[in-house]
Parts: structure tokens; C-alpha cells; sequence
């Protein structure tokens, strides 16, 4: 433990066993553990879930509560922007592909809450689960290219039993949308499976791993470099990438990532 270390786990809320191991991550290494629950809306675009997006603050100040954080901090969105905000910042190549195409105002409200909650926090750790990797990437290089000091930690992704990632927009799918979500994972296994196995034609092992999805609808497959994000059509021997996808069960838009080791 560092002594004295505050390890900071930003979050809106609607908490689940991928945040809680988050912070039990931040309770072994640091001293003290402060906890943000705050839906932020810049990073939601028209037409996206922001009034739905699930609120449960009683019961995520129970499990915080349980969990022994020592601070809860949740603002409202006038605390957070007393005013429109004029200043942008660009999320750069991490941000430019795949969830930056199509939701082009999402990483700019990303790094916008995540800067302004690391200078209100200033802790000394920061902690953000690979699930949102591409999310994970952009937040890793801005403050690399920004000088924040803070270290960016990466927490493996929870999964349920099925192997579905844990993600506070399951609660909202219904019972056969979650049965069949399972099956953007499964893609993605088969995807990264494909390529490991020395089958170094991208386009057609997306293809292939593509039909693992339906019934979900399909946003995309791809196959990055986990550093700057930017989609693949051939690897090398020896790369580390990511299988990445997004699909739709209902309007209940899914994403998840599996690594990929080309021997």
C-alpha cells in the first residue's frame, strides 16, 4: 500500500460486481478510496440512453457503504458545468475509430468529466475497467500527453457466469435479449481464436466470427491495436490486439473486447 495514496474509481452509478472489484483493486493498493457517481451528459449523444440510463443511488451507497470506500462523491450536472462548457478537448487517434466514428461527441464528454473529476478528486491512482477498452485508451494517453498526475490502473474485465461482461445496461435487457447477449462475446472469442491460430486473413475471420451474433443486430467487428484503436486488415506475427465488437440487443447497445496473442 502506498501510504497516504487516495485511489479514485469514477462511476454512474447503477453499481455492479465489475465496479466492486474496482475498488476492492483501490483498497489494496491505496490508503484511502473515494468513489464518483455522476451521469455525465456530454458524453451521450442525441438520442442515445441518458434519461434511461439506469439510477439506483441508494442502493450503490449501500454497496459502497459495504465495500468501505471513505468518500462518495456525486454531484449534480450544475455543480459539474455551472455553465455550457467552451473547451474541448480531442481525444485524439485512440478516439478517432469504431465507438468515435459513431458516437462522435462521446470520448470529447468523456475526457471533459474525467478531467475536471481528477482535479476535484487529485488522487493519486485512477481506476477504469478494460470492458469500455477503447474509452480506457483514450484516458490513458491524455493524461499521458497532458502531464495529469495521476497513474491510469486497468482492471480486468468481470464477467458473468455465461460470459457475458458485466455492465450496468444488462439490468435493462429482458430475458431472452439477455440469453442472446451472450453471443457478442462468443464472437468475439471466435474472432481472437481464429487469429491465434495463425489465420491471419482479418476481413474474412470477421466474417466468419460475425455469424456467431445474430439474432443481437451487429454495429461492428474489428480487430485493433490496442494503443490507438485503429481498425486492422492484416497483423503481424507476435502482436498483441484486441477483438473488439458493439451489437444491439433491443436498443440496449452492447460492447466488449478479447485479447488476442498472435504466436
Amino acid at each position: 500500500m502506498n501510504a497516504g495514496a487516495i485511489g479514485f474509481v469514477p462511476t454512474m452509478g447503477a453499481l455492479h460486481a465489475g465496479h466492486a472489484a474496482l475498488i476492492r483493486r483501490a483498497r489494496v493498493d491505496c490508503a484511502h478510496v473515494v468513489v464518483s457517481i455522476f451521469v455525465n451528459p456530454l458524453q451521450f449523444g442525441p438520442g442515445e440512453d441518458f434519461e434511461r440510463y439506469p439510477r439506483t443511488m441508494e442502493a450503490d451507497v449501500a454497496l459502497l457503504e459495504k465495500l468501505g470506500v471513505d468518500a462518495i462523491f456525486s454531484p449534480q450536472t450544475l455543480e459539474m458545468y455551472p455553465q455550457p462548457p467552451q473547451v474541448r478537448v480531442d481525444a485524439g487517434d485512440p478516439g478517432r475509430w469504431l465507438e468515435g466514428e459513431r458516437r462522435p461527441e462521446h470520448f470529447a464528454g468523456v475526457a471533459a468529466v474525467v478531467l475536471k473529476l481528477l482535479h476535484i478528486v487529485q488522487p493519486q491512482r485512477a481506476y477504469f475497467g478494460r470492458k469500455d477498452a477503447q474509452q480506457l485508451a483514450v484516458i490513458t494517453r491524455i493524461v499521458a500527453d497532458l502531464n495529469e498526475p495521476v497513474e491510469i490502473v486497468a482492471v480486468p474485465t468481470v464477467r458473468d457466469f455465461d460470459g457475458l461482461a458485466l455492465s450496468s445496461r444488462n439490468a435493462s435487457l429482458t430475458s431472452g435479449q439477455r440469453r442472446d447477449a451472450v453471443r457478442l462475446p462468443r464472437a468475439l472469442n471466435a474472432l481472437a481464436q481464429a487469429l491465434a491460430g495463425k489465420k491471419l486473413d482479418i476481413p474474412s475471420a470477421i466474417s466468419a466470427s460475425a455469424r456467431e451474433v445474430a439474432p443481437l443486430r451487429l454495429d461492428y467487428l474489428a480487430v485493433v491495436d490496442p494503443s490507438d484503436f485503429r481498425p486492422l486488415d492484416h497483423v503481424a506475427q507476435g502482436a498483441s490486439l484486441l477483438a473488439v465488437g458493439a451489437a444491439y440487443a433491443g436498443t440496449v447497445r452492447l460492447i466488449d473486447n478479447v485479447d488476442i496473442l498472435i504466436p
